[in-house]
């Protein structure tokens, strides 16, 4: 049996009209936070970074995500692999900054080396001062452990416990819904990616994105271009939820340019854009002319950072007089996501009064939020269940 102090989810897991949220103790409590590291991030596909993060054949980055030490890796055939950042040997940390690798990844401890690909190729005096090999020391069985990983609109997803379905199985429905953006993207340059930190829970952050129901108050000025009386519902129970609007201008320069579509696009998204939480811990938007993602990366109960990324349907280098638009669509799209801060650290706060019990959902306007929280909660009793 767990120790973790179980709470009562079965009044999240009904309708919207009825159910309540999460409990306080799934946002301020430890133990909950690492039961959900488990349950939610660990045994589903998560995202951990981009490949524009590691965009030249040998580059290396190190990443912790919620405390678990990784490397993305871009190997000679130009494969992203991903592997647990510790030596076979004895543990040691390989990698503790960015960097490119023309050779092998060496442990700064005793000098074991990996290739790219995480095999084990060097083990220098581990039979003796003059003696490189032992029989006790297999290579073939001593590469880093590889973690199950894979590349999606230049989203790095992993499953640390190699237990989710195949990621085409995860992702099927949003690939489906969104078929027709499966064309290379091309990051919009160094402004084009940014993070935010926020004093909130993670689960906050996806919660907020999932609704429409706070545009006024939250986004006026967002809401005068595209009004809370446009956007519509998105869910997929189990998989993914959020808002869609039938209005979308896009922006425009000094001459009236615009950002080039992409190609074979429906009339539908000549004036629709869509923003979805794909579930667990990535939010995205797609638009005629761009996309963006935020990874959310889960620091502690009241800590989160968000990633986000811009691209764009042409290279940047094919578009140079679009390069001072290109940074005013970033400005824009991180003022909006800045709106979104105070409320999230203030919900976070709020779920410290002991009389919150998980509050009332609008049964009209909340339900793609509602569709968050039971998928977090199904999961985490089907996760209960097993142990």
């Amino acid at each position: 049996m767990s120790s973790i102090p179980h709470s009562n989810l079965d009044s999240v897991l009904t309708s919207t009209d009825k159910a309540k949220g999460l409990p306080n103790e799934h946002y301020v409590s430890e133990a909950v936070f690492e039961e959900e590291k488990k349950a939610i991030l660990f045994d589903n596909w998560s995202a951990i970074g981009t490949g524009k993060d590691i965009p030249n054949i040998g580059d290396v980055k190190p990443i912790h995500f919620v405390g678990m030490p990784l490397i993305m890796v871009r190997d000679e055939n130009n494969r992203i692999n991903v592997f647990q950042n510790t030596c076979r040997h004895r543990g040691m940390i390989l990698i503790e900054e960015p960097s490119n690798i023309s050779g092998a990844i060496r442990c700064p401890y005793h000098s074991w080396c990996y290739n790219l690909k995480g095999d084990l190729c060097a083990t220098p005096m581990v039979g003796g001062i003059d003696t490189n090999s032992h029989d006790s020391i297999k290579n073939k069985e001593l590469g880093l452990f590889e973690i199950r990983s894979n590349v999606w609109q230049d989203i790095i997803f992993v499953n640390i416990s190699g237990t989710a379905p195949a990621f085409k199985e995860y992702a099927s429905k949003v690939i489906e819904r969104w078929s027709e953006f499966e064309k290379p993207i091309y990051h919009g340059g160094e402004k084009s990616s940014f993070s935010l930190t926020l004093e909130t829970n993670w689960k906050l952050a996806v919660e907020n994105y999932c609704e429409s129901y706070h545009l006024p108050w939250v986004h006026p000025e967002l809401n005068v271009t595209s009004s809370i009386e446009d956007h519509y519902h998105i869910e997929e129970i189990g998989a993914f939820s959020g808002q869609g609007s039938h209005v979308y201008n896009q922006i425009k320069n000094e001459d009236g340019k615009v950002f080039p579509d992409f190609d074979g696009l429906s009339n539908k998204w000549d004036k629709t854009s869509e923003y979805i939480a794909l579930y667990p811990n990535v939010l995205l938007g797609v638009h005629r002319d761009h996309f963006f993602s935020i990874i959310i990366e889960p620091i502690a109960t009241n800590k989160t950072i968000e990633h986000i990324s811009l691209y764009y349907s042409k290279n940047p280098s094919e578009m140079p007089q679009l390069n001072s638009l290109i940074d005013e669509n970033a400005s824009f799209w991180k003022t909006v996501f800045q709106e979104d801060i105070g409320v999230v650290e203030g919900m976070q706060r709020g779920r410290n009064g002991l009389m919150f019990d998980g509050g009332k959902f609008s049964p009209i306007m909340d339900s793609a939020t509602h569709c968050f929280h039971r998928w977090i909660a199904q999961t985490l009793k089907d996760f209960r269940s097993e142990l």
